[in-house]
């Protein structure tokens, strides 16, 4: 049974994660929730929105403030979009494509990770608003290229190349809880772990009933789909070069994101190849600790960029009033991946919209408070930074 994502007590993203938190077993709390070694980025990159303050305009009526943006040409009614996070159908039965049906419903956009226990077709069929397919390279160049064009068939609107997983990080939190020892399948390395598993009975139900652990149904391999406990050896036979993004246009033939960048020298380099928008991204601090939180880095990209291409950002977003800051620092808007995912691991399809929902009024709210009634006139004048973020 789901959690009443409705409660009056459910008013913002961190009672999503506590609800989260008391439905699933620890090892699929925490592969939402943990990020890379002592977790030092996965910290900052939420506590570095507590060092930007807002400047409002007092004495400003704003009736009503438009929230839409355009990127990469596609419209959207919200400033945020559902980031890729893999593997949500662990967290709830058939994740991605609930995630992908709440993301059309309220009017903005899906991204569907390579790592998606649900089919593609499935995914894009369930919304009527623009989504995008992330892609990994896993078995290679001749399955990405099958991969690609079923997106193209099944109607997605952009590839997302991510360019910062050469090797998964060390989410230490995983290694504790057995995360190995339990997609072995070995009954006796399994043992000791199990308890977390029977002590969520009602998950346990649920995802039994889902078919259990899944394979990866959008890498179709010689002898079928990916299977789960492949995913880290593969990842380290398929890094991603600048070089790919080449071949990676010529089949693809629409837009590209390319999603990962965290210098200002790799974002010139994107725009110099071409592509139509960058993800200023940490991975949500999953790989590489002790990197700066994305919000510190926008400002650096932002300035490489010059205006060429759209930049969003990921990594951190809690609070609408997070969503602005961005916008503020010139992101054209925003991906988040935990905030939903929380609320789908909580409560299913309600549980996405009410993180939706949340972020939207939080939004609104602050744009009001702001004295803008368009989150397309916001600009660096609305917040002050610290002067030591000044330093690239």
């Amino acid at each position: 049974m789901s959690a009443n994502v409705a409660a009056p007590n459910v008013v913002n993203v961190a009672d999503l994660r506590g609800l989260a938190k008391n439905r699933l077993p620890q090892m699929v709390f925490d592969y939402i929730d943990s990020g890379a070694d002592r977790e030092q980025t996965l910290s900052q990159n939420c506590s570095a929105f507590d060092e930007i303050y807002f400047r409002p305009r007092c004495a400003v009526a704003t009736p009503l403030c438009d929230l839409s943006i355009k990127v990469i040409d596609q419209d959207f009614q919200l400033p945020f979009l559902l980031a890729p996070v893999g593997s949500s159908r662990m967290f709830y039965p058939k994740g991605e494509i609930v995630a992908s049906r709440e993301a059309g419903i309220a009017g903005t956009g899906y991204t569907l990770s390579t790592l998606s226990g649900c089919r593609l077709e499935e995914v894009k069929e369930a919304t009527n608003f623009p989504a995008w397919y992330q892609l990994y390279l896993l078995g290679g160049k001749e399955v990405a290229l099958k991969t690609i064009q079923r997106a193209k068939n099944a109607g997605f609107s952009a590839i997302v190349v991510t360019i910062d997983t050469p090797i998964s990080g060390l989410r230490e939190r995983d290694v504790r809880n057995g995360t190995k020892e339990l997609l072995s399948m070995n009954p006796f390395l399994m043992l000791p772990y199990l308890s977390q598993m029977l002590v969520k009975p009602c998950w346990l139900t649920q995802w039994l009933g889902d078919g259990g652990l899944m394979s990866f149904p959008n890498v179709e391999l010689d002898d079928g789909p990916m299977g789960y406990t492949e995913i880290g050896p593969a990842l380290e036979q398929s890094v991603v070069t600048w070089d790919d993004l080449e071949w990676i246009r010529e089949a693809w033939g629409g837009k590209i994101v390319v999603k990962g960048v965290h210098i200002g020298d790799d974002a010139r380099k994107a725009v110099d190849l071409g592509v139509d928008a960058i993800v200023v991204s940490n991975h949500g601090a999953r790989q590489l600790d002790s990197v700066a939180p994305t919000i510190r880095v926008l400002p650096e990209i932002v300035d490489a960029v010059d205006g060429q291409i759209d930049v969003l950002l990921d990594g951190g977003i809690r609070r609408g009033g997070d969503v602005v800051k961005a916008l503020c620092l010139g992101a054209k808007g925003v991906l988040i991946g935990r905030a939903y995912a929380y609320g789908l691991a909580a409560g299913g399809g309600p549980g996405v919209a009410r993180a939706i929902e949340i972020l939207r009024t939080d939004i609104l709210r602050t744009m009001k408070l702001l004295g803008c009634d368009s989150v397309n006139k916001l600009d660096s004048s609305y917040v002050s930074i610290p002067a030591h973020w000044k330093q690239y």
